[in-house]
C-alpha cells in the first residue's frame, strides 16, 4: 500500500495544484484553452509516439487483453444506455450519460498512473493499447451523440479518426514494426517534448474541474462515474482472470479502463446536441474519485 500511495497521491495532488492555482488566478481561463492544446497536440502525442516507437511491439501487443478490452467497452456502453433509459433521461443527457460512462480519459490520466506505477516498458504497452481504446471510445461516442430522430446531422469522422493521439500511437506502431530506428537527436527532442505532458495534463484537468457542474446533476454523474469507475473494469478484469492472463500481462489495460471520464465528452456533448453540463458534472466527480477507485483496483490486483 505505501507504493500505491505514493504512486497515486502525487498525481492527484498536482491535480489538486491546478484546481487551488485556478481558483487563485494562477491559471487563468484564457490560459487554459492554449495550455490544453499544447497538451493534446503535441506533448502527449509525442510521448506516446516515442514510447510505441522504441518499444519491441511483437512483445507489447497483446491481443487477448486487447479483445476484453475493446469487448468491454462495447458491452458498457450498451449497459450504460439500458441506465440511462431507466432513468427516463431524455435524449441530449441519455446520450451523453451513455458517452461519459465508458469514455475514459487515458491520454491525461491513465498514461500518467501507467508510467509512474509501472514504468517505461509498461508505458508502451498502454501507449498500443491507448490507440486502439480511442479509436473506439471516439467512434462509439459519435455514434451513441447521433442516434435518434433529434440527433444532429453531420458527424465530422475526420476529426475523430484525425485524433492525434490515435495518430501518434498508430504512427509509432508502424515505425516498431517496420524497425526503424529514432536517431539521436530527435529521440531526446521528443524526451523533452513528452516530459512536460504529464504536469501540464495534471494541471489541465485540476483548473476545469468544476464542483458546481456536480451539485447540479449529481444523481446522473454519480451513476455514471460508477459505471466507468467501477463496472467497466470490473468487467475487463472478471474477463481478464477467466482467460488466464496474468496481472503483470493486464495491469496496464486495467489502468485504462479504470480512468475517469475523458474532458472530450463535455466538448463533444455541446457540439454534437449531448448534455454539455452533465458530461462536465460526469468528468468533475469521476476524476475526484477516481484517486480511490485506482488505489482498490492496483490493490487488488497487486
Amino acid at each position: 500500500m505505501p507504493e500505491l500511495l505514493n504512486t497515486i497521491v502525487p498525481i492527484f495532488v498536482v491535480i489538486g495544484v491546478g484546481l487551488l492555482a485556478s481558483q487563485r488566478g494562477f491559471l487563468p481561463t484564457e490560459f487554459l484553452g492554449p495550455a490544453n492544446r499544447l497538451v493534446y497536440h503535441l506533448a502527449i502525442p509525442a510521448m506516446i509516439f516515442r514510447a510505441v516507437a522504441t518499444g519491441d511491439l511483437e512483445r507489447q501487443f497483446d491481443l487477448p487483453v486487447l479483445a476484453v478490452s475493446l469487448g468491454t467497452l462495447g458491452v458498457v456502453c450498451l449497459v450504460a444506455h439500458l441506465v440511462a433509459r431507466l432513468y427516463g433521461l431524455e435524449r441530449p443527457a441519455r446520450a451523453t450519460f451513455t458517452q461519459t460512462s465508458f469514455h475514459g480519459n487515458l491520454g491525461y490520466i491513465g498514461l500518467a498512473v501507467v508510467f509512474f506505477h509501472l514504468g517505461d516498458e509498461a508505458m508502451g504497452r498502454a501507449s498500443i493499447l491507448a490507440g486502439f481504446i480511442m479509436i473506439l471510445q471516439n467512434l462509439l461516442g459519435v455514434v451513441v451523440l447521433s442516434t435518434g430522430p433529434e440527433a444532429p446531422r453531420g458527424i465530422r469522422w475526420r476529426r475523430v479518426l484525425g485524433n492525434p493521439i490515435i495518430l501518434a500511437s498508430m504512427l509509432g506502431i508502424g515505425f516498431s514494426a517496420a524497425g526503424i530506428e529514432l536517431p539521436g537527436m530527435a529521440d531526446q527532442s521528443l524526451a523533452i517534448i513528452a516530459h512536460m505532458a504529464l504536469p501540464l495534463a495534471l494541471l489541465v484537468i485540476g483548473a476545469t474541474l468544476s464542483p458546481r457542474q456536480i451539485r447540479s446533476s449529481l444523481k446522473a454523474a454519480a451513476s455514471a462515474s460508477m459505471i466507468k469507475l467501477v463496472v467497466l473494469p470490473a468487467i475487463g478484469l472478471a474477463a481478464w482472470r477467466w482467460l488466464g492472463l496474468a496481472p503483470a500481462a493486464y495491469l496496464p489495460a486495467l489502468i485504462l479502463l479504470a480512468c475517469p471520464t475523458a474532458t472530450v465528452t463535455y466538448v463533444m456533448g455541446r457540439e454534437m446536441g449531448g448534455d454539455a453540463d452533465l458530461a462536465g458534472a460526469v468528468v468533475s466527480l469521476s476524476t475526484l474519485l477516481s484517486g480511490a477507485t485506482f488505489l482498490g483496483w492496483l490493490s487488488l490486483v497487486g
